[in-house]
């Protein structure tokens, strides 16, 4: 459809890994398998986060967001991205493409706000032990909980709407998915508000929350070197040093994307990077989270010896057939 000045597009072309064709059957199974990992291990945690009453804590109820978010931002481009691994039509219609953008840039934000109020959580149990129940008590977590999603939700909003209003100069994107930056690329123009509005938003997302975090865990820090018992310490560090894990991968991702000057790598470096952001990490919250956690070890040992294995990997089995015929049909 033509306007005056610039072309609306009714759909778009994913370039993706199409140029290595032997790399796409790699990534295809590569994220077929990170991608019901992830969906497996994150609906574990939620399921024992509701049904064991002893994991019904502030901690718990901010992992089963982050895990329900996770859930959420793989589910809006892995599905597609497998589907176009497999595809020569290498096409997402305008709708889809804003959609996708949108679910990504929330997910990804409120995940930077939440991972800050988790700090949050852990300085106060280590550092404030007693108080601990009075200030994070269950309303106030849940106020907590709300405002990373409204938040994160507000700013993808924003981002996207700026985004719409750019106009393009082309429709094939040189991205496995709807990612922003990607999209802005095909623009005719340079638009100072844009860049504005990216730069305040990443730097509210990104820099702002890690600094919130670091300062948190100074003070966790300073207090666990003050235990005089060692069965004490390595309680706090197991304690915390999940969430460390899991911040230094999100963050280190998320900042090697969005706050580094455009010429600093390749396309192709961006499109891995974009690959293990999306996938890896959401597949290793889980797992770190229980490595290291006897709670959650615990639960989930309840969970298996209620759900009969052999039932759950019938079903497995049953869905993967369901997406190859899926996947042959669309071939066809």
């Amino acid at each position: 459809m033509k306007g005056e000045n610039f072309t609306v597009w009714s759909f778009f072309f994913l370039e993706g890994f199409s140029k290595y064709p032997r790399l796409e059957i790699v990534l295809f199974v590569f994220s077929l398998v990170m991608y019901l990992v992830t969906i497996l291990g994150n609906s574990t945690l939620i399921l024992i986060t509701v049904l064991d009453s002893h994991l019904q804590t502030p901690m718990y109820l901010f992992l089963g967001n982050l895990s329900f978010m996770d859930i959420c931002y793989t589910s809006a481009s892995i599905p597609a991205l497998l589907v176009n691994l497999l595809s020569s039509k290498k096409t997402i219609i305008f709708s889809g493409c804003v959609v996708q953008m949108y679910l990504s840039l929330s997910m990804g934000s409120t995940e930077c706000i939440l991972l800050a109020v988790m700090a949050y959580d852990r300085y106060v149990a280590i550092c404030n032990p007693l108080r601990y129940p009075i200030v994070m008590n269950r309303q106030v977590c849940v106020q907590m909980a709300t405002v990373s999603w409204v938040t994160g939700c507000l700013t993808a909003l924003l981002e996207s709407s700026f985004a719409l209003r750019v106009p393009l100069c082309g429709n094939v994107i040189d991205h496995f998915t709807c990612e922003i930056l990607a999209v802005l690329k095909l623009a005719c123009m340079n638009s100072l508000l844009m860049d504005m509005v990216m730069l305040v938003v990443s730097v509210l997302l990104l820099p702002i929350p890690m600094l919130l975090i670091c300062v948190s865990y100074g003070f966790i820090l300073s207090t666990i070197l003050r235990i005089s018992s060692t069965e004490g310490r390595n309680k706090a560090f197991s304690t915390c040093g999940a969430h460390l894990a899991v911040v230094v991968l999100y963050y280190g991702a998320a900042l090697s994307m969005y706050l580094k000057p455009s010429s600093s790598n390749s396309q192709q470096i961006d499109k891995i990077i974009s690959l293990l952001y999306g996938v890896l990490t959401p597949m290793l919250n889980p797992v770190i989270y229980s490595l290291r956690n006897k709670d959650v070890k615990d639960a989930v040992k309840k969970l298996l010896s209620k759900v009969p294995i052999s039932s759950l990997l019938q079903s497995l089995v049953e869905w993967s057939r369901s997406l190859k015929t899926q996947i042959k049909e669309l071939k066809e």
